[in-house]
């Protein structure tokens, strides 16, 4: 029905003048209020009943418009006030009546030009929503999952989880993508993850969206694939929607997410206009009261650039704190009249700026109930502030709201029973569904992916052994079975040595590292890197003694001056073997390593040395010598050799040759490996 007046001089009255008593009505032309409303204040100061007055002012005077009530009681109270000549015009959407859902599918015929951004449009409201959790991975798959959705007639937001966890749907869907970008990200990209990166990426998705769609008073919404409420002819054809979306019937997440979507369907119907002359475009106000709860980011564009669509709002809320710093900049920038209530400290200051000179913060703190302070847009032009008393309720009851339900059941709802049976079917699990097979299936195909993510064949650098991995590895470096890897570590560590042979190493010469062989108080070894002869070592050389200069002459020994316990002493004393010190009191060290060290200190006393020679006079000069001060420094050999109980520690220790040496010279912490 058109209501034939003169739209563009309509005048919407909701306060009077209070200035020197000198009380006048006042109110808001057509073109002002393009330029949209603002209205803040504490609870309880008037900011509901200014809303009231003003969409009923719409509602008689035949304009379109919306009201989306986060709280539902206003909601319900405008349908006793609705005139009997437009009971017909109201599209009364109520989530909480069960028993007749209206659905509402925001992806339903999106033109192609719209898809991005009705895309952007519902990411803004997911991320207002879990912000908590938001992640840009979580962004970027569930963006291409409603692009991909979108290209499939008859999709809805059910689809979103299904897409993600059941690979023949994704592939239905696939297969109907224009877009080449997205098609590319589900085939390349989403369907290269491995199987446990791609739990994980999509995980977060499937919990918010699965709470959110668990509910069935939401999904027999959002579950149907026709809308039975078209947004573009309400605005069109100058209908009334009333939005009731109370949070103590629907919970606070579904009623913020709920009404973030409708809000995002009004602003792409609005921008559908572009397709008709914006002389032909009708003025549809659509008023949001506690909007802190649906001003996502996508209001800061409704706020520029909805004017041009004839979409204006009417905004109010209780404090400025609850707006992102995004969408503050965008209502002060944009916004032509600012009503003021009364506001707390922060706010007043905040809004000094907005009033001054004439008003100051401690007059915005201090306004009784009703009274405003307000900049007026009067013919494009903002006024100077001024204080006002705002409207009482202007409208009398009709008593009209069984009229207007009922109406609206009969033409947008459906019946509860028969939308859950198309769910059912759609999800797979109708009536006819034999659920052990189902479970038996999923079952089967869990079993048959984890053989298949075993697909990467190596054979083991130790034993030759054929295995599979479910990643791919550097072929280039060592790969090991698993039952070469822990005796590979062992070996690493310097344990046992494993049974199997270097299989992997053929032809080359495995070197094994053994113990030195102790002999009559010598370290036999071989293989040092100085020399490619059998050198033998004596423990009283490796302890790193000086030897005395007056007895070079008369002592001689084996290869480099050392005697040797198992040749004798040539032309020099002889070793008793009681002298020799016994392999059960010596600990040598698994791995034959001797780490030779420049200038360790020596923290402990000399060893005291018992020699029983035919030579006396070499005897009398031992026992004379002096004691070594400890600060001494010499190189020595580190040998763990603690002593095993009181008797050992008795037990004459080795011949110490006063010989002066000239060891062979090693560097600090040079590490010599003694081969057999």
């Amino acid at each position: 029905m058109r209501y034939e007046h003169d739209h563009e001089n309509d005048i919407i009255y909701f306060a009077k003048t209070n200035f020197r008593n000198a009380l006048r009505k006042f109110g808001v032309k057509t073109d002002d209020r393009r330029r949209h409303v603002y209205v803040v204040g504490k609870t309880g100061t008037g900011k509901t009943t200014l809303l009231e007055n003003m969409i009923l002012s719409d509602i008689y005077a035949g304009h379109g418009c919306c009201y989306i009530d986060p709280h539902g009681d206003t909601a319900q109270k405008l349908l006793d006030y609705i005139p009997s000549w437009r009971i017909n015009d109201v599209v009364y959407f109520n989530p909480a009546d069960v028993e007749h859902p209206i659905g509402f599918n925001i992806l339903e015929s999106v033109d192609p030009e719209m898809k991005h951004l009705v895309a952007a449009g519902m990411m803004s409201v997911f991320k207002k929503i879990w912000e908590g959790v938001w992640s840009a991975r979580m962004e970027y798959i569930l963006n291409n999952a409603i692009l991909a959705l979108m290209d499939t007639p008859g999709t809805t937001l059910l689809g979103i989880n299904r897409m993600l966890s059941d690979t023949d749907y994704r592939t239905q869907i696939i297969s109907n993508i224009k877009d080449p970008i997205v098609k590319q990200f589900w085939i390349k990209e989403f369907g290269g993850y491995q199987a446990s990166f791609a739990s994980e990426a999509v995980a977060p998705i499937q919990n918010k969206v699965g709470q959110f769609l668990s509910a069935g008073i939401i999904r027999n919404i959002v579950a149907q694939a026709n809308s039975a409420m078209n947004i573009r002819q309400i605005m069109d054809e100058q209908k009334i929607f009333i939005v009731d979306l109370s949070k103590g019937r629907l919970g606070e997440d579904a009623s913020r997410l709920l009404g973030g979507l409708i809000i995002t369907k009004l602003q792409m119907s609005a921008m559908e206009r572009v397709d008709m002359p914006e002389e032909e475009r009708q003025d549809f106000y659509m008023y949001v009261d506690e909007f802190q709860n649906f001003a996502v980011e996508s209001f800061a564009s409704i706020l520029s650039e909805a004017r041009k669509y004839r979409l204006n709002l009417i905004m109010a809320h209780q404090y400025i704190a609850q707006l992102t710093e995004e969408v503050r900049d965008a209502v002060f920038g944009n916004v032509g009249t600012l009503i003021s209530f009364r506001v707390g400290s922060p706010d007043a200051a905040f809004m000094e700026e907005e009033f001054m000179p004439r008003f100051v913060p401690a007059d915005l703190v201090n306004l009784p109930k009703f009274q405003i302070y307000l900049k007026l847009m009067i013919d494009g032009i903002t006024s100077q502030p001024f204080s006002a008393t705002t409207l009482p309720p202007i409208a009398v009851k009709t008593g009209s709201s069984e009229k207007v339900i009922a109406q609206s059941r009969e033409r947008y709802a459906g019946v509860r029973a028969k939308i859950e049976e198309k769910v059912s079917e759609w999800s797979g699990f109708g009536k006819d569904v034999d659920v052990a097979v189902e479970m038996k299936k999923v079952s089967d195909d869990k079993k048959a992916a984890k053989k298949e993510r075993f697909s990467h064949d190596y054979d083991c650098t130790r034993c030759g052994k054929t295995f599979k991995l479910p990643v791919e590895l550097d072929r280039n470096r060592p790969i090991y079975c698993e039952e070469c890897h822990p005796i590979v570590m062992e070996e690493r560590k310097g344990g046992k040595k494993g049974d199997k042979g270097d299989v992997g190493n053929k032809g080359k010469k495995r070197v094994v590292s053994t113990p030195p062989k102790v002999s009559d108080g010598v370290l036999v070894t071989k293989g040092l890197k100085s020399t490619e002869k059998e050198v033998d070592i004596s423990l009283d050389q490796l302890m790193g003694e000086e030897e005395d200069a007056n007895n070079k002459e008369q002592e001689t020994g084996g290869q480099n001056g050392v005697p040797s316990a198992t040749e004798g002493a040539k032309g020099g004393e002889t070793i008793e073997p009681s002298c020799t010190p016994r392999a059960a009191d010596m600990v040598v060290p698994t791995k034959t390593e001797i780490i030779i060290e420049n200038k360790v200190d020596v923290e402990h006393t000399q060893l005291k040395s018992t020699i029983e020679s035919e030579q006396p006079e070499k005897k009398k000069r031992r026992r004379s010598r002096k004691k070594k001060s400890p600060d001494q420094r010499t190189d020595s050999v580190r040998i763990n050799a603690p002593v095993q109980n009181s008797q050992a520690s008795t037990q004459p220790t080795a011949p110490v040759s006063r010989e002066p040496q000239t060891p062979k010279p090693v560097m600090p912490n040079e590490r010599i490996t003694f081969d057999e």
